[in-house]
């Protein structure tokens, strides 16, 4: 299926993700869209970067290494309410997707990412 990558160009997307293999086929998508990408490996990390830099959109992983997604969404949600955060995650089991939304996500997505439902999460995030 063809996918129409929209151009975000001047938009910056911290992509929250601590496995490079992840974060190298998200940059590799996010590119196309000519989207600014930040990373951050920890859920610590990622609450800093959020907080203190100019981000447009937040894709980020649920299970991290120190600060899981759910309470670094928190913490980012409390501060930045309006930042869009697109839930990724390869631990999709019954009630994960609504605890994501209970932590303040606005989308959610599984892995393996499907191309096409990712950017249409971010075309309803940034709404293009």
């Amino acid at each position: 299926m063809e996918i129409s990558y929209p151009d975000l160009s001047g938009k910056t997307c911290l992509i929250v993700e601590d496995d490079k293999t992840s974060f190298n086929l998200l940059r590799r998508i996010l590119k196309r869209c000519h989207l600014e990408i930040l990373w951050a490996q920890t859920g610590r990390e990622a609450i800093d970067m959020a907080l203190n830099k100019a981000i447009d959109l937040v894709l980020m992983d649920i299970k991290m290494p120190d600060i899981d997604g759910l309470e670094a969404t928190r913490a980012i949600k409390k501060k930045k309410p309006n930042l869009p955060i697109i839930a990724q995650t390869a631990f999709a089991l019954s009630g994960d997707e609504q605890r994501t939304y209970d932590a303040g996500c606005d989308y959610y997505v599984t892995k393996p990412i499907e191309r096409v439902r990712l950017i249409n999460a971010i075309r309803k995030s940034l709404k293009t």
